[in-house]
């Protein structure tokens, strides 16, 4: 067995090693034999992981943005093998438009996640969805955004608010009632 020499200055190193025949044997026997019964083993070991599929789970949100956009986001996770297609449909199109991604990121489970997001002009009507490939499933994942129109964060925040203003008003009447009655129960010490 001889050494290839990525370079120019490689050259010394390789003719240093080319003349260690005996080592050459050794490395030329772990490579061809030993190497190559580790790998299969280690692949045999792991083919059960290897070879899973898990379905990936997609959440839908949205954000206003300061300019007025809609910001919609779709959260795509726990799927393995990390192969993934994921884009955005409108009225069941796909979609020509700028989307954000970080890539696909290992979830420290074994599994991967990503997200895609893109903006939208929330005053024209469309249905848009999250529309998500992958080889886990027999047919595409799609999951609808459904715009959030609802008051219940609103009439919360209101209610939230009442409720602190309400106990800080308790607390500081409760502290000046309290401050009153110091007196009372005490006698000043008569002086000699």
């Amino acid at each position: 067995m001889t050494w290839v020499a990525a370079d120019i200055g490689a050259q010394i190193t390789k003719r240093r090693w080319d003349a260690e025949v005996d080592d050459n044997q050794g490395w030329k026997h772990y490579l061809e034999e030993d190497c190559i019964s580790w790998l299969r083993n280690c692949l045999e070991y792991g083919k059960e992981t290897l070879q899973r599929k898990v379905h990936p789970t997609a959440r839908v949100s949205d954000r206003s943005s300061h300019d007025g956009l809609t910001t919609l986001s779709c959260k795509v996770s726990g799927f393995y093998p990390r192969d993934i297609t994921v884009t955005w449909l409108r009225d069941g199109e796909s979609r020509q438009q700028v989307t954000y991604s970080e890539g696909i990121l290992p979830s420290g489970d074994g599994t991967y996640q990503t997200w895609v997001a893109m903006e939208i002009d929330p005053t024209i009507k469309a249905r848009y969805s999250c529309h998500v490939e992958h080889e886990s499933l027999l047919e595409p994942l799609s999951v609808p955004w459904e715009p959030n129109n609802s008051l219940i964060p609103t009439v919360a925040g209101v209610i939230t608010a009442v409720l602190l203003i309400g106990g800080i008003i308790g607390v500081v009447v409760w502290k000046k009632k309290r401050s009153g009655r110091k007196g009372d129960g005490y006698a000043v010490a008569q002086g000699k």
